[in-house]
């Protein structure tokens, strides 16, 4: 980690993790208005990324088992908590009944929230166990893919 001047640490590699499957940042609070008005049809993934080590061992880790599925979501997305403050700000209001979590991962069908994998449900367990709640839920909601 690469601390200096206030900046905090150098979270790339926490962003590459997931950018380099597929996923795509939403790193403003447009972004993420936009990104929740276009997936209205459809079945989206958005991943609250995080630098704790239940992120890194666990969370991320999870995604890549989970996206070797044969259902998937259609869309995935991330919002880097504590980075992009006011676009997982943002994001949190499309699932506010949920306490803010992170990491955590919320699903959508159609636009409207049909689960939550909360961080309670992240930390302490293997990124296999997981994979397997997201699959779990892909699923149930997702279309088989090809």
């Amino acid at each position: 980690m690469q601390f200096g001047f206030g900046i905090g640490p150098d979270t790339s590699w926490m962003r590459k993790e997931l950018t380099d499957l597929g996923v795509q940042e939403l790193q403003t609070p447009e972004e993420v208005d936009k990104v929740m008005k276009e997936t209205r049809d459809g079945t989206m993934l958005l991943i609250i990324n995080s630098v704790c080590g239940c992120a890194a061992g666990n969370a991320r880790p999870a995604v890549k088992i989970a996206l070797e599925n044969s259902k998937k979501p259609n869309y995935i997305y991330t919002v880097f908590a504590g980075q992009d403050k006011e676009a997982t700000a943002r994001a949190r209001e499309y699932f506010s009944e949920y306490p803010p979590s992170s990491p955590a991962f919320a699903f959508f069908k159609d636009g409207e929230i049909k689960a939550m994998v909360p961080r309670h449900r992240v930390e302490g367990r293997s990124a296999q166990e997981v994979a397997d709640d997201l699959n779990m839920v892909f699923d149930a909601f997702c279309e088989q893919a090809g």
